[in-house]
């Protein structure tokens, strides 16, 4: 949604699914005209608001992370940068991780490295992380329970470069280092560990009590986006960039450290971030050649040529994500029948995403049929998932129904043969239920309508009314939670707020936050043992065919209405601008970017 990417904000879904196709206003700028400066342009509405590199609910924004990670580099920094998610070891602290033959634990070796004050970067600066988190969990964006730091026992310093974690049982090393260990920033104890401005640095983090108020101080800190600037907190650094300035409108300005010693040094001197309120003032701001780095949505790609006749190549950004509609199986009215497996298909095969992909995407997007995002090939998609169990055909979801005691009238399916107890139509659906339902979806873009519009035309063929309600995707997920079916916020349905894309994955793509009975971001409510199984498997076992078996079972089961994933953005890059790919994880790393010519 990442909303956001992410980092563990990373999946948050909060970000992505809002980032490219929520309406764009202006900013000022002129053109970079300059091999030592970048204009970039930022996704519509979605300004930066945060630096503090721990990530809070109110916060959940991938523009964030991606200018604290310029900042303070990660313990391990996973990226898609070179066009393959990995660990990028030239962005991060750590040289080497090296887990237990039992996979309960690991050792963690960092590099020689300063912060731009000149003191070393020490294993006592992760501690400092490690005690904030374990303090403050709670309020932590990226803490799941039974995740980290709750599944982290200790931590173990051997000396200034080494230290241990140790773990509450065995994990699969690439789940545990790409999706734990990756969230973790070493920090400046030596210049952050205080309770105040006014306090003396000192070891307060060390006590439950002690990281409390180091944490609130930070945060306190951290909401004062008109003091980044000048506050002496901000300038103790690790990153290749550091913050020139930061308004309160959106518009950051980073500068080069000239201090950073690590392997990613930064080839552009200064980086214009630049917000944008309408996509027609980012398409004009284009046009007038005043960003370097900026985007066009899908319905504008027939101006392709107008861009490219000005010297910009237009590159589409794949995104490491999935895109869906929950449901909420707790509604009062229809979650008996979205409990039915036979009603979801019957929804599922109305879907025609093959050409919602092709003709509302205009072919920036992809067809997704499980829980693994299929725009890039990997390891972890199953063949289940990726030849589609569930093909386009009305005639066959409409079969599906009227084979449960539904029958058409007026357009509409009822349950007519409930049968006895409600086994026909299925437990808890009672004579007379007609099939309707409603979304709840993200306004302010013209391809979601025009998806919306869509959906609702195929579903209609097979006797499912469909109705669509808008709101600003804000809006959509504060009304939309999980809930239990006697609270009054429980009678939403279908929730969508994915127009770019509604879960950002971070590296391994596991459904502990989507897909586990009581996950953070289980919005609908979905709970299904053999799948919660599956998912801790996926986290546990080193075997590629755990996340394959988790790939097949949920595609199977459609805990959610799949739907086309689309890239990320279109991007619009200035002729000369290079050495890098765009992350598949939606983070921008500014010390990748150079003039080549």
């Amino acid at each position: 949604m990442s909303p956001a990417r992410t980092t563990l904000v990373t999946g948050a879904v909060v970000s992505a699914g809002a980032l490219l196709l929520a309406g764009c206003s202006g900013t000022s700028g002129t053109s970079s005209a300059s091999p030592d400066t970048i204009n970039y342009a930022l996704p519509a509405n979605f300004t930066p608001n945060w630096i503090l590199p721990i990530g809070t609910a109110a916060h959940l924004n991938t523009n964030n992370s991606s200018i604290s990670d310029s900042l303070w580099e990660r313990l391990v920094a996973y990226d898609g940068s070179t066009g393959k998610i990995a660990w990028n070891k030239q962005a991060s602290i750590a040289t080497a991780a090296d887990f237990a033959s039992d996979g309960r634990s690991v050792d963690i070796t960092l590099g020689n490295r300063t912060w731009s004050d000149g003191k070393p970067i020490t294993s006592r600066d992760v501690e400092f992380w490690f005690n904030l988190i374990k303090a403050n969990k709670e309020e932590w964006a990226g803490y799941n329970p039974g995740k980290a730091p709750d599944d982290w026992t200790s931590f173990k310093t051997v000396d200034d470069h080494h230290f241990t974690i140790t773990f509450d049982k065995a994990y699969n090393s690439q789940w545990m280092l790409a999706n734990e260990l990756t969230d973790i920033h070493p920090l400046p104890q030596h210049a952050w560990d205080r309770t105040s401005a006014t306090a003396a640095v000192s070891d307060a983090d060390r006590t439950a009590e002690g990281a409390k108020k180091v944490w609130t101080y930070l945060n306190t800190a951290a909401k004062n986006i008109s003091g980044y600037e000048k506050d002496a907190l901000w300038k103790t650094i690790s990153g290749p960039y550091s913050v020139k300035s930061f308004s309160t409108s959106g518009k950051v300005v980073l500068a080069a450290n000239k201090k950073y010693d690590g392997g990613e040094k930064p080839n552009i001197a200064t980086v214009n971030l630049l917000p944008f309120t309408t996509a027609d003032a980012e398409k004009n701001a284009l046009r007038s050649g005043s960003v370097d780095y900026g985007y066009i949505e899908a319905t504008d790609l027939d101006q392709k040529d107008s861009f490219t006749a000005q010297g910009y190549s237009v590159k589409p950004w794949s995104g490491w994500a999935i895109t869906y509609m929950p449901y909420n199986f707790n509604n009062p009215s229809m979650g008996a029948v979205f409990k039915q497996l036979y009603a979801r298909q019957a929804v599922q095969k109305s879907i025609d995403q093959d050409s919602l992909a092709k003709v509302i995407f205009n072919g920036t997007a992809v067809p997704g049929y499980g829980p693994i995002p299929q725009a890039q090939s990997s390891d972890f998609l199953s063949p289940t998932q990726k030849n589609n169990p569930y093909p386009f055909s009305t005639s066959a979801a409409k079969s599906l129904l009227t084979s449960h005691g539904w029958t058409e009238q007026g357009g509409v399916m009822v349950c007519t043969d409930a049968g006895s107890g409600g086994s026909q139509c299925g437990e808890g659906v009672a004579k007379g239920t007609k099939f309707q339902m409603e979304v709840l979806s993200q306004s302010g873009s013209t391809v979601t309508d025009n998806m919306m519009s869509e959906i609702q035309s195929s579903l209609e063929k097979t006797g499912i009314k469909f109705s669509i309600k808008t709101a600003p995707v804000n809006s959509v997920l504060s009304q939309t939670p999980p809930c239990t079916a006697s609270e009054s916020i429980c009678k939403w349905q279908l929730s969508f707020f994915g127009t770019a894309g509604s879960w950002y994955f971070n590296a391994f793509p596991t459904g502990d936050s989507l897909f586990q009975t009581k996950g953070g971001s289980n919005f609908g409510n979905y709970s299904n043992p053999e799948v919660d199984q599956l998912i801790t498997a996926s986290t546990t076992s080193n075997s590629a065919q755990a996340v394959q078996d988790y790939s097949a079972a949920v595609a199977k089961d459609l805990p959610v209405i799949w739907l086309p994933e689309p890239d990320y953005q279109i991007s619009v890059v200035k002729g000369g601008l290079g050495g890098f790919s765009q992350d598949s994880l939606a983070n921008f790393h500014p010390a990748q970017w150079k003039w080549t010519s």
